[in-house]
């Protein structure tokens, strides 16, 4: 996307300051659009479901086509030497309660497109909004960005269809950028990955394709208050984008903020060294599944896909399986009348920086049966444990349906009070959602979960 000049001699206002109260207008339209009432919406969704053959089966890792592993590492690659391999990795950290370990991770080095197309109707933002299916999803059908798209996508290594839309967003002159920030992706699976989050306004008229709709941000807002329907693409796009809040004061001041940050990147001393799959220790191959004898944490599969709207209408790939739901949460109070939430710097191997902002709690319990009370995540149980009465949001979102197969999570934010005191732990500092928001508007501050959390407040899922 190209910045086109200003004329001679003139200048421009350094941000849009009308964009986060357009995006608040947008907001407030919760029951109807202008094509789609939210009550429609689920119909709607159902005919696309059916609209299209969507099949998706588990192979073994010998039925894979153009994918093998390689001779010499074990490292599992397709034969273009694009779209992704999983390889080996060993990360030190002198951490507890994991000083080190080694895993499987995904590499994928090409940057993608995840962008929103926006456009007004009737004086209110819309976003174009796609059912997309993918081999991952628990319902293999979500709701997804208008573009979601990897190079070797748009680039056609596949040899498919042309990417719908695409055109928006790389610099034909059909849209204005609103928002475009380079954002990581699970640093728990994929290896220094990242993705373009754009929202981009259309000018002009814009076709609409039958698998496509145009709903108001507060409609999408709705949406997220139900389980696995918004995917993480949407999700993370969306807690990019400027919020209107009123709150100007903080307990900390934004510098305040970024040097604790900065501070919480310098303490860790962490290596990450790349290794051959093969020689991963604690990991085993078997004909159907890479995984660890004890069943914990993830385990690599294959699958075979037929799906009729896709560019590619069937292929064989490698999926990371997670064991077990995982819990996303913020904890969340007033500080002298102000919201603020309790955000976790976070250590992550696949990370580029070391470290971002995460939820309070991030984890999947499953894989903490039988460590020791100091070695599970801090505030666990209180997450856990808490009164419904004081949950004030709570969803469940599966994760990326392109890489990650049954990842779901439950997402949830949490009402404490003096329970958790003003100077937390180490590692962890309160901040509001207007912080958070700024924090991630750049690159590699907020984690991919953490986003989740933030575009549900973005959208008016849950109000703080």
């Amino acid at each position: 996307m190209t910045v086109s000049p200003a004329p001679r001699g003139a200048l421009r206002n350094r941000t849009d300051a009308e964009l986060p109260l357009r995006l608040a207008r947008s907001a407030a339209h919760t029951d109807e659009g202008a094509h789609l009432r939210t009550a429609d919406f689920p119909k709607w969704f159902e005919e696309r479901r059916h609209a299209h053959r969507f099949k998706v089966e588990r192979i073994a890792f010998d039925q894979l086509e153009r994918w093998s592993f390689d001779r010499g590492t074990g490292n599992l690659v397709h034969d273009s030497g694009r779209f992704f391999s999983v390889e080996g990795l060993r990360v030190v950290t002198g951490e507890r309660p994991f000083p080190e370990w080694e895993q499987p991770i995904i590499l994928q080095p090409e940057v993608g497109i995840l962008g929103i197309l926006a456009r007004e109707f009737d004086g209110v933002l819309h976003f174009l909004m796609q059912a997309k299916m993918e081999p991952g999803n628990p319902n293999l059908l979500q709701l997804s960005p208008t573009v979601q798209a990897t190079r070797s996508n748009y680039t056609k290594v596949h040899q498919g269809t042309d990417v719908k839309y695409l055109e928006y967003f790389t610099g034909s002159g059909r849209a204005r950028v609103l928002t475009d920030v380079l954002q990581s992706e699970h640093g728990a699976w994929f290896f220094r990955k990242a993705n373009r989050n754009m929202l981009v306004e259309a000018v002009g008229e814009v076709p609409l394709d039958e698998d496509f709709c145009w709903l108001t941000l507060g409609q999408i807002g709705e949406l997220l208050r139900q389980d696995v329907v918004v995917n993480m693409d949407s999700r993370t796009v969306l807690a990019c984008i400027p919020a209107a809040r009123p709150e100007d004061r903080a307990l900390h001041s934004d510098t305040e903020l970024l040097s604790w940050f900065t501070a919480e990147r310098s303490r860790h001393d962490v290596r990450v060294l790349s290794k051959p799959l093969a020689q991963v220790d604690g990991w085993r191959r078997g004909p159907h599944a890479i995984d660890r004898p004890d069943g914990r944490y993830f385990s690599v599969v294959a699958v075979a896909v037929e799906a009729g709207n896709r560019e590619v209408t069937g292929w064989t790939q490698p999926l990371f399986e997670p064991c077990g739901t995982g819990v996303t949460a913020f904890l969340t109070r007033t500080i002298g009348g102000v919201r603020h939430v309790l955000a976790h710097a976070r250590l992550e191997g696949g990370f580029l920086d070391t470290i971002e902002l995460a939820a309070t709690v991030q984890c999947t319990p499953e894989s903490y049966v039988g460590v020791p009370a100091a070695d599970r995540p801090m505030f666990l149980d209180l997450v856990l444990n808490a009164d419904p009465r004081r949950i004030r949001y709570e969803a469940v979102h599966s994760e990326e349906g392109g890489r990650f197969r049954n990842a779901e999570c439950r997402y949830l934010i949490v009402e404490v009070d003096d329970e958790v005191p003003t100077v937390p732990p180490p590692g962890y500092v309160w901040i509001t959602p207007a912080q958070l928001n700024s924090l991630a508007g750049h690159a590699h501050y907020v984690n991919v979960q953490a986003r989740t959390l933030l575009a549900c407040l973005n959208s008016g899922a849950v109000s703080v």
